[in-house]
């Protein structure tokens, strides 16, 4: 029974020295994290000491997006009477400007209307000249009032058609002030109404088109914006003035200044609201239908920080190294948060109160604590 109880106790012992071997997961072994420096791994260490400070960082949040252009700013090229595109000379992506020839169309309506409108003029003369016989006639009772009244309806009859196919000419941009016999053309030419660039291309030369079809896209990029979708708790953090970071995956190095503008006052189905933001300079690189990610600041907040250099990460957790006494430092676990201005916040703060923090340094003494660690 006594070597029994002796053996029990022996294996216990063994147990408790086994458990209190094992470091904590993802930590250093050394001895309760702590590190010790001579004054020479001191000095070379170059390790500058400071405290907890509370600066005003902003947080960010990341969302995606597409570039689009309002409606006015996106033009529809077509032509209300049909024909045969003989020519046009634009491609996608090609620059335009306001009034530039940009296709020429021919078709036998074209040439109908002018002669309709050429005959209903030199009919509206005629019948304009008999209404005002009749009326002098009228005025002497030399003619009957039925047939100053009927002179008179023919005449206002006449002059109605001739203005609505002088309507009809102007649509297809054919001048009726112009209009006489003998300069009747069987072509209509189509002008850019803005400045900008083409967007689509739906034609070809020697294509029908008729009425409802498109022939091009014209874009007028001064006022694209970028359109986001912001989701979940984020929505209440946003509002018009915060200023975006926004970027392609293409090139995420280059950086486009953007500023909300308006924030859609409705959620989707998804969760989300939509975020109108423009861009404060533009890019012609920049085309509609464009996918971007973007990077909103949110308004800045007071929090317990530290500088950048203070933290150091090891394995899968991230530290601040404190000072105990002279050349002797405790690692301790932190939880960073947002980063700003070369501080980031610490979320769980009061580990560091009252603490002197080693601000510069701080990778030196992590790796003079796992050096300790190697030699054990």
């Amino acid at each position: 029974m006594i070597f029994l109880s002796i053996a029990t106790l022996l294996l216990a012992s063994c147990g408790n020295k086994t458990a209190e071997k094992q470091p904590a997961e993802n930590t250093p072994k050394g001895a309760d994290n702590i590190v010790a420096l001579t004054d020479a791994q001191y000095k070379n260490a170059d390790i500058e000491i400071g405290n907890l400070e509370t600066k005003s960082l902003s947080s960010v949040i990341t969302v995606s997006g597409k570039i689009q252009v309002p409606p006015e700013n996106r033009v529809s090229i077509s032509v209300p009477m049909e024909g045969y595109l003989q020519s046009t000379n634009l491609l996608p992506g090609a620059p335009v400007k306001k009034g530039q020839l940009i296709a020429v169309l021919r078709g036998p309506r074209y040439i109908q209307l002018q002669q309709d409108y050429l005959t209903t003029k030199a009919r509206n003369h005629n019948l304009e000249a008999e209404y005002n016989r009749q009326k002098k006639l009228n005025t002497t009772k030399a003619t009957s009032d039925k047939a100053f009244e009927q002179a008179k309806a023919d005449f206002l009859e006449s002059q109605a058609l001739m203005q609505a196919l002088g309507e009809q000419l102007k649509l297809i941009g054919l001048s009726p002030e112009r209009m006489a016999t003998g300069n009747i053309s069987q072509t209509i030419n189509i002008y850019s109404p803005i400045n900008g660039y083409v967007s689509v291309v739906n034609v070809n030369v020697g294509k029908f088109i008729n009425p409802s079809d498109v022939l091009f896209e014209l874009i007028r990029p001064s006022n694209i914006y970028l359109s986001l979708q912001v989701f979940g708790a984020d929505i209440n953090k946003i509002s018009p003035g915060q200023e975006i970071t926004a970027y392609t995956n293409e090139q995420p190095d280059k950086k486009y200044a953007c500023k909300i503008v308006a924030v859609a006052g409705n959620v989707s189905d998804q969760n989300a609201t939509e975020v109108r933001a423009h861009f404060e300079k533009y890019d012609k690189s920049l085309l509609p239908g464009m996918f971007m990610n973007a990077e909103i600041q949110v308004l800045s907040q007071e929090f317990p920080a530290v500088p950048d250099d203070a933290i150091v990460r090891f394995g899968k957790n991230q530290y601040v190294f404190v000072q105990k006494e002279k050349n002797k430092f405790e690692m301790i676990n932190v939880r960073p948060g947002v980063s700003g201005n070369g501080y980031t916040a610490i979320l769980n703060a009061n580990r560091l109160q009252d603490q002197k923090i080693v601000t510069k340094g701080a990778y030196s003494l992590l790796m003079a604590l796992k050096n300790e660690e190697e030699e054990e």
